[in-house]
């Protein structure tokens, strides 16, 4: 007869080989599961023992699953990110009874025009957690996927991962934007009119990090462009475009008063505005957690009211 693998498991040991999968580090997953090293080594040992495989073997950089080893990763986790979402939904949730930290992972453009509204948003129902707004890096993905971060707000990443639900909160609209006295002088403008003037690029990791979504645009229309200044901070690329006549396509997402000193030019394609969904990221654990669906509810209805403006 078969031996009966589940029976004779300690469920717990599951939490640690769902751990050690996502970090793939014995230090990082005794951190994330509050014990010690050698606890972590003496549960991949019962955990080996019980499969009768080494389920991951070292490295330099750390541990590989082997093929057994991702077999059941990639059979456990869903199974255990529903076990974690039927359990947390079945508490009665008030954000006022919070506490501790919410991390929120958002766009550039989105934390600077955002991030005051949003602290106050959230602090309001919640008075008693600690609020990290935090900028969107190249990690950011990952530390979704590893539930370090509760939510991110970015646009469309086709490379996310599959764990990670992809909700629409919202619309962007393509603005470009120059300094006041700028030679262009139309308030409405298509991809040809820019033809000439050296771009500034807001680098905004994991959706155009390599190239710019202006640049797909203008080639698109068989326009050669010129990338003059690229940062990943926002207020740099509005700071040097006051100063020149490079153009900044952007989003209707900059604070009123950096627009002092610069106008804003809509794009337009055969009459049509060029728009681009916003997009938040959250682990499919995480589907029916309350506070996330509260975030994700919040976040939706502050984008909400500033794109209809």
């Amino acid at each position: 007869m078969a031996k009966d693998l589940y029976l004779k498991l300690d469920l717990n040991l599951l939490r640690t080989f769902v751990i050690l999968s996502q970090e793939l580090n014995m230090r990082k997953a005794s951190e994330r599961l509050f014990v010690s090293q050698p606890a972590i080594s003496q549960a991949l040992l019962k955990l080996r023992n019980h499969f009768d495989d080494e389920l991951f073997v070292k490295t330099r950089h750390g541990l590989k699953p082997t093929a057994f080893g991702e077999e059941l990763m990639d059979s456990i986790n869903p199974v255990m990110d529903e076990l974690s979402s039927t359990l947390n939904c079945s508490q009665d949730f008030d954000p006022a009874d919070l506490n501790g930290s919410i991390r929120i992972a958002l766009a550039p453009h989105i934390l600077t025009y955002l991030s005051s509204k949003l602290f106050h948003a959230i602090r309001k129902d919640a008075p008693n957690v600690d609020v990290h707004l935090l900028n969107w890096s190249p990690t950011t993905l990952e530390d979704l996927n590893k539930g370090e971060i509760a939510i991110g707000v970015n646009f469309d990443i086709h490379h996310a991962p599959k764990e990670l639900i992809r909700k629409k909160v919202g619309d962007d609209t393509f603005i470009v934007y120059v300094r006041k006295d700028h030679p262009i002088k139309k308030d409405v403008i298509s991809p040809k009119d820019v033809k000439g003037y050296e771009m500034a690029n807001l680098i905004i990791p994991d959706w155009n990090s390599n190239t710019s979504q202006a640049e797909r645009v203008m080639k698109s229309h068989g326009l050669s462009v010129r990338i003059g200044f690229r940062s990943e901070l926002p207020m740099a690329v509005l700071d040097v475009v006051r100063h020149t006549d490079m153009v900044y396509p952007s989003t209707t997402f900059v604070p009123e008063r950096e627009l002092r000193e610069l106008r804003g030019m809509k794009v337009t394609i055969e009459g049509n505005d060029i728009t681009f969904p916003v997009i938040a990221y959250y682990h499919q654990k995480n589907k029916r957690n309350p506070t996330t669906l509260w975030l994700h509810k919040l976040i939706n209805n502050l984008l909400q009211k500033e794109t209809v403006k």
